[in-house]
């Protein structure tokens, strides 16, 4: 079978009853246990460079995560469970895959590029495949072929590359120059299959400046995105900052405002906002 059959023929095999074999139940379960065990077990683990975090970051986040591990902002449980739910998504479509009769090989195999080591999803076909769960925004512009303008699926395309460049010598791995991502609309169910050139120079760069970085004994200058926040005058960080779980290492002086909408973070306050402040800690400072 052609990859670049694999959503048609999985949407083939879900309009037809009797597809969910015994033999499937016990290749989810299985994929379901090894996503999640890591996340679910609280073992801690060892920082280290890995080629899923290859992707672009603060110098001074990437030095902190690796010194400073233990300062890491904690999940929120409802974000803890949003990427469970991904989890689950991307097993079971791992499963519709084999469904679909296509070849499935590799699976979580180690890799180690540069030194640096990764796990990838899966070899379809002979081609390296990386599973995603998406929203609706960042699903459709991967589908418009956007995807340098999502910040998010920027960083998937940098692990692709890691995880092609690091499987050339592999022998289950025929297309030796691109990648997939296949990705599913965790929303709407949609599936659209990403073809990737994977950009080698690049990657084994990135990977030699993360390791020039957090070789240093002091972490670096921050570089954070931050943006005015509407007309106020005051600066927040930009939105992929937001996300940085030692934002209060790269920026001290953070401060954090609860709107409707979420999370503020403010570098720089003009005009405070008339709604409730909080610490780093998520203890109320100013109740607006």
């Amino acid at each position: 079978m052609r990859i670049q059959t694999l959503v048609e023929d999985i949407y083939e095999v879900v309009r037809n009853n009797g597809w969910y074999s015994e033999e499937i139940s016990r290749g989810f379960v299985r994929e379901l246990d090894s996503r999640l065990v890591e996340n679910l077990n609280g073992q801690p683990t060892v920082p280290s460079l890995r080629l899923s975090q290859m992707g672009k970051k603060c110098p001074s986040q990437l030095w902190h995560s690796i010194h400073s591990a233990a300062h890491a902002e904690r999940i929120p449980p409802w974000v803890r469970i949003k990427f469970d739910y991904g989890h689950i998504l991307e097993s079971y479509v791992l499963e519709l895959i084999k469904a679909a009769g296509h070849e499935v090989t590799g699976e979580q195999d180690e890799l180690i590029l540069d030194g640096i080591k990764g796990h990838r999803d899966c070899v379809v076909d002979g081609c390296i495949v990386d599973i995603k769960s998406l929203n609706s925004r960042s699903f459709q512009t991967l589908k418009d072929g956007m995807v340098l303008q999502d910040i998010f699926l920027r960083d998937y395309l940098d692990q692709l590359d890691g995880y092609v460049v690091a499987s050339a010598n592999d022998p289950l791995v025929r297309v030796k120059d691109k990648g997939y991502i296949l990705a599913i609309d965790k929303t709407l169910g949609h599936l659209y299959l990403y073809e990737h050139h994977a950009r080698e120079e690049s990657i084994r760069q990135r990977i030699r400046s993360y390791r020039d970085i957090i070789s240093i004994p002091r972490p670096p200058r921050c570089t954070c995105e931050e943006i005015p926040d509407g007309k106020s005058g005051n600066i927040k960080l930009g939105v992929k900052a937001s996300y940085n779980a030692y934002k209060y290492c790269c920026k001290p002086q953070l401060r954090t405002f609860l709107y409707a909408s979420g999370p503020t973070y403010l570098t720089k306050v003009v005009r405070r906002p008339g709604v409730t402040e909080i610490d780093k800690y998520g203890k109320i400072i100013y109740n607006g």
